[in-house]
């Protein structure tokens, strides 16, 4: 996530499934330098490769809980799972492995290791809005757009009386999320073998 000086609000548009490929391969340019993904995929050329099919999992999951939300350019993107869909995925971990593993070969084993320390931290309750993944296309970066969509869905998870949840891998990420309300909870979600840092964020609603 970016942190920057946010443009008017508009009308968020809810795409259809249609756009997975797109999405997917916006959210692959954003994150191709994220240190989570280069800890999953070393390799620059083979993380460019496989990482619109990962990601392509992670929309399509999303989707299935009506979890999408694209800026009105479609520029940016957020992935989120609403109150209650956090245990439903869980649910479906046999499933999820499987299509990793198809997205990624050898490297699903990493991705596993982050999701495992993900799950062992995810809060348990209340039930809350998970804010899984937030992408802007790599030329539009730095100008708010993301700020526009998490403001839109704390926006939502204020009016319903829910907290929001989210993990911050950047310092722009974390910043973004903290000038929204969001506080740590708790320590840090650190990879092994030197592996980059996860920061859990809370957020109350208010």
């Amino acid at each position: 996530m970016s942190t920057f000086e946010s443009p008017p609000r508009g009308v968020l548009r809810r795409p259809a499934r249609p756009d997975t490929d797109e999405l997917a391969a916006l959210l692959a340019a954003a994150f191709h330098d994220d240190p989570l993904t280069r800890w999953i995929i070393p390799d620059s050329r083979i993380r460019a490769e496989l990482l619109p099919g990962l990601f392509r999992v992670f929309v399509d999951v999303s989707h299935d809980y009506d979890g999408v939300a694209l800026s009105p350019c479609g520029d940016a993107v957020m992935l989120f799972l609403p109150p209650g869909a956090s245990k439903e995925v869980d649910a479906r971990g046999d499933e999820l492995e499987q299509r990793f593993s198809d997205a990624l070969g050898e490297y699903a084993e990493a991705l596993g290791t982050i999701v495992g320390l993900q799950a062992e931290r995810h809060p348990a309750g209340p039930p809350h809005y998970y804010a899984s993944f937030g992408a802007v296309r790599p030329e539009r970066q730095r100008n708010g757009l993301l700020s526009v969509l998490l403001q839109e869905l704390i926006d939502r998870a204020d009016r319903e009386g829910h907290p929001a949840y989210a993990e911050a891998s950047s310092p722009g990420g974390e910043a973004l999320c903290l000038r929204q309300g969001f506080v740590p909870l708790g320590g840090d979600i650190t990879l092994p073998n030197g592996g980059p840092s996860l920061r859990p964020l809370w957020r109350d609603p208010r």
